[in-house]
């Protein structure tokens, strides 16, 4: 399952790659995974930066209040990709199908090459990451 390593782990620092490509799509995830962390999301924050959010489970996001655009993918139980929506603005509301959506910071999911049916997966933050990865420090 997608998730099970950041629930059975969730101090471990994670990674999320698009296990297709091998390429880092941010070197910091966050989970809301309760009730109160999916409600808040990504509200207060100025800003992405080489992270993203993975709410769990969700089927749908809105950008109501947001600060800045984002990117959002929608993924299975096993991280395979139902849906990308790029670059979504504030005021918005995106739904599809799937387990949990992946927010990240817009531009993510265009600049790496990820698309639907692609595999996202976490790995733990201390393995080297791609030379081809995105973001902070690489």
């Amino acid at each position: 399952m997608f998730l099970s390593a950041y629930v059975k782990n969730p101090r471990q620092r994670w990674t999320l790659v698009n296990a297709e490509t091998g390429v880092t799509l941010v070197g910091r995830v966050e989970a809301a995974l309760d009730s109160a962390a999916r409600r808040k999301g990504l509200l207060g924050r100025s800003g992405l930066d080489d992270e993203a959010l993975i709410i769990a489970p969700c089927n749908a996001v809105h950008t109501f209040f947001m600060r800045f655009p984002i990117d959002v993918a929608f993924v299975n139980r096993d991280g395979a990709i139902t849906r990308c929506f790029s670059q979504v603005p504030s005021w918005r509301i995106v739904m599809w199908r799937g387990f949990a959506t992946v927010e990240l910071p817009a531009g993510t999911l265009s600049r790496t090459g990820t698309k639907r049916s692609q595999r996202l997966a976490l790995i733990p933050f201390s393995q080297p990451r791609d030379e081809n990865s995105t973001g902070a420090g690489a």
